[in-house]
């Protein structure tokens, strides 16, 4: 496993949203990164310089949250309008919609299998549904405020949700009983996301935090206040080492999780950084901005083999006890330690492919399924429709026949 420590570098800059990014996500393979807008677009740009980007539009109001489905064919967006809808990114842009909630949604996040994926709202609740016939499944319904974020873990046995009720709360999917509720946050807690080892939880707050716990033993691990203002979204770098934060103090902070220390604060963004999400090889990381920006950086900072990622990525229950094992720490210091980057704006490098390993065309496979069952769903959609138009005129004709007969 080579690893090499060098500055995180901005590769790209993307231009085309007209107010705040609120989402980033990138697809399985890094070929695409999507972001989401208060502009209520939703775009899907192309790693492949010279590449041109898509540009969805549909939803009503705001866009607030973004996920590609595991094998990438699938895209879903939350949206003020109180909808979900599921794209199929491709330059047709086709999609689904569907009403989720009673209030804005905030969040959305497929499960690692693809068959599910759980959203997060305004109107408190946490709702899971089944992808492919967008079937709403059950709702978690214990916070008493606004739902910012949840997200599956990666085994898909159970759900985080972080809300304005100032808790972080961890649920069984199969029970869907709340097993724990940490309570530590001393304001609203913004984001919240799974080790990849899945055996801890990151959750940011707008008290300037991030706090990091145990969900086995529920024991508050490390402690973070390194931000000047609200933190508004974190990610975890695949290996498991690293935590990027996004805060409105208008910087992105890199912590080495492993020493428990501040890496790198990077100012790229005018004015507060939104969101920020590693790529699923941990090579590049993307962030946005209220300054309309959506900028990709090269991580450089661990560059570590595409093939042990892929791997990785959906962790056995037995690597819960080898890795995750994070050192106690409690981080109060000033912000500014640690290195700190300037964005220059550097000729954008042909970014690096990752190689074709058989985990991904596997996931192609998968893809190419769930763009078959998404036709399927709405093939019987509209059969249902025809079925009762032929009821209606069949009802019509006995009526018209019964008049007629004397």
């Amino acid at each position: 496993q080579a690893t090499t420590c060098e500055d995180p570098s901005l590769e790209r800059h993307f231009k085309g949203h007209r107010d705040a990014v609120t989402c980033v996500d990138f697809s399985i393979n890094t070929k695409q990164l999507a972001s989401g807008s208060m502009d209520s677009c939703l775009m899907v740009w192309h790693m492949k310089p010279q590449s041109r980007a898509y540009r969805f539009t549909g939803h009503k109001d705001a866009i607030t949250c973004v996920n590609f489905s595991p094998s990438g064919h699938l895209l879903a967006s939350g949206s003020r309008d109180k909808t979900v809808r599921i794209w199929v990114p491709n330059v047709k842009g086709e999609s689904t919609a569907f009403r989720a909630h009673t209030a804005t949604v905030r969040s959305v996040h497929f499960c690692s299998d693809g068959q599910s994926f759980v959203t997060a709202s305004d109107d408190k609740t946490v709702k899971v549904w089944a992808t492919h016939r967008q079937k709403f499944l059950f709702s978690l319904s214990q916070h008493i405020n606004w739902v910012r974020c949840a997200k599956f873990s990666p085994d898909g046995r159970l759900i985080v949700s972080a809300s304005d009720d100032k808790t972080v709360k961890l649920w069984d999917k199969s029970s869907r009983e709340c097993v724990h509720s940490y309570c530590e946050h001393g304001g609203f807690v913004t984001y919240v996301d799974f080790h990849p080892s899945g055996t801890c939880i990151a959750a940011a707050g707008m008290d300037n935090t991030v706090k990091v716990w145990d969900v086995r033993t529920h024991r508050l691990l490390q402690h973070y206040h390194l931000h000047s203002a609200a933190v508004n979204g974190l990610s975890f770098h695949p290996s498991g080492n690293y935590l990027i934060t996004a805060s409105s103090d208008s910087t992105l902070k890199i912590l080495d999780l492993m020493e428990g220390r501040l890496l790198y604060t990077l100012h790229g963004h005018q004015g507060p950084a939104t969101t920020v999400a590693f790529s699923r090889t941990g090579e590049y990381f993307a962030s946005g901005g209220s300054d309309e920006q959506v900028m990709v950086w090269k991580s450089n900072f661990d560059t570590i083999d595409h093939g042990e990622v892929m791997k990785v990525s959906r962790p056995p229950a037995t690597l819960a006890s080898s890795t995750g094992n994070l050192p106690e720490v409690d981080f109060p210091g000033p912000p500014g330690r640690g290195r700190s980057v300037e964005s220059v704006q550097s000729q954008p490098q042909e970014p690096v492919s990752v190689p074709q390993t058989l985990t991904s065309t596997l996931e192609h496979i998968v893809g190419q399924l769930d763009v078959l069952t998404q036709t399927v769903s709405i093939l019987e959609q509209r059969l249902t429709l025809t079925e009762d138009k032929l009821k209606q005129c069949l009802e019509n004709q006995q009526l018209i026949m019964q008049r007629a007969t004397p």
